[in-house]
C-alpha cells in the first residue's frame, strides 16, 4: 500500500471546536509548540465503535497540560465528545484517536504567558504496530543511549511532546539496526520502558514491572495490571536492573499502540513467549473488543 503523508489525506479534524477539513488543518510555523515544545497529547484506540477508556485518556490529557503549566479550554466530557464526534465524521469504528493541545502562534518567546492554548482531534485508520505473528514470537529490543529524564529536571509524568523527541532517536536508531524498539533506562539505571510502552516481565508466576516514578503511567499498563490481579497472578512494582533481566523467562510491553506485545530479546538477554504473556494478551485483546 502506498504511503500517503498525513498532510495530505481526505476527512475531518477537530480543532478548537469546529471541523476543518483535513488539508486545511494547519497552524503557523511560529507556534510556541514548535519551538519550544509546549505541547501534550493522547494516544486512543476506538474497537467497535467505542474508544477504550476514553475519559481516563481525556482526564490524563488535562493533567498532562497542567504540568506544564497550561489549562485546556474544553472539559474532560467536552473533550470526549469532540473525540466520538471526530470518529463518527470520519465514518471509522475502529481506529486511532490522537487528541493534542499545544500553545498558539501569538509570541516566540521561552515565556508563554500570552499564548493561547489550541486543540485538536485527528482519527486514522491504525492496523496492529507490530505484525501479528511477529507478536506472537516476540519482538526484538535494543537497549537505548538515552535515559528517561528525573522528574526534578523534566515532568516525565507528563506525556508532553518535548519529551518523545529521545524516544523518536532511540527506537530510529533500533529499527535501523534491525530492532523493532529499544529499552530505556531511567536517569538512576532501573529499566525504565521502551520508547512508547510500559514493560513488564514474569518471574516464577509472577509479574514484574517498574513504578511510576520515572515512567508514564499508561492506561494500558493499569488495565493490564487489573486483568492480572483478577486471574490472581501476583504483580509486583519494583525497581529493576538490567542485570535482572537474566532471571526473568517472559517479557511484555504494553500500551494503547503496542497492547499486549510480547517480547523475545532485549540486548542480551533472551526471553520466550509463555502461557502468562499470551494469555494476558488474548484477554487484553477480547476486554477491548467488548468494552464492558
Amino acid at each position: 500500500m502506498a504511503f500517503v503523508p498525513f498532510d495530505d489525506r481526505d476527512g475531518w479534524i477537530w480543532m478548537d471546536g469546529d471541523f476543518v477539513p483535513w488539508r486545511e488543518a494547519k497552524t503557523h510555523v511560529l507556534t510556541h509548540a514548535l519551538h519550544y515544545g509546549s505541547s501534550v497529547f493522547e494516544g486512543e484506540r476506538m474497537y467497535s465503535g467505542e474508544i477504550f477508556k476514553l475519559t481516563p485518556h481525556s482526564e490524563r490529557l488535562h493533567r498532562s497540560a497542567a504540568l506544564l503549566d497550561f489549562e485546556i479550554p474544553y472539559s474532560v466530557a467536552e473533550i470526549d465528545a469532540a473525540c466520538k464526534e471526530t470518529c463518527a465524521r470520519m465514518g471509522l469504528d475502529d481506529c486511532y484517536v490522537r487528541p493534542v493541545a499545544f500553545r498558539g502562534p501569538e509570541a516566540v518567546s521561552v515565556s508563554a504567558i500570552h499564548n493561547k492554548t489550541r486543540v485538536a482531534i485527528a482519527v486514522w485508520d491504525w492496523p496492529s504496530y507490530f505484525d501479528p505473528e511477529t507478536k506472537k514470537k516476540g519482538i526484538r529490543l535494543e537497549w537505548a543511549k538515552w535515559r528517561r529524564p528525573d522528574p526534578a529536571t523534566a515532568p516525565s509524568a507528563s506525556k508532553a511532546a518535548g519529551l518523545y523527541m529521545i524516544c523518536t532517536m532511540s527506537k530510529t536508531a533500533a529499527e535501523q539496526r534491525g530492532y523493532s524498539d529499544a529499552m530505556m533506562l531511567d536517569w538512576r539505571g532501573y529499566v525504565a520502558e521502551a520508547t512508547g510502552a510500559n514493560v513488564f516481565f514474569v518471574q516464577d508466576g509472577a509479574l514484574h514491572t517498574p513504578p511510576i516514578d520515572a515512567i508514564l503511567d499508561g492506561i494500558t499498563r493499569q488495565t493490564v495490571i487489573e486483568l492480572a490481579k483478577a486471574k490472581g497472578i501476583e504483580v509486583v512494582v519494583r525497581h529493576i536492573r538490567p542485570e535482572e533481566l537474566s532471571t526473568f523467562t517472559e517479557c511484555f510491553l504494553t500500551g494503547t499502540a503496542a497492547e499486549v506485545t510480547p517480547v523475545s530479546e532485549i540486548g542480551e538477554y533472551r526471553f520466550t513467549p509463555g502461557d502468562l504473556s499470551l494469555g494476558l494478551m488474548e484477554d487484553y485483546g477480547r476486554l477491548v473488543r467488548r468494552q464492558g
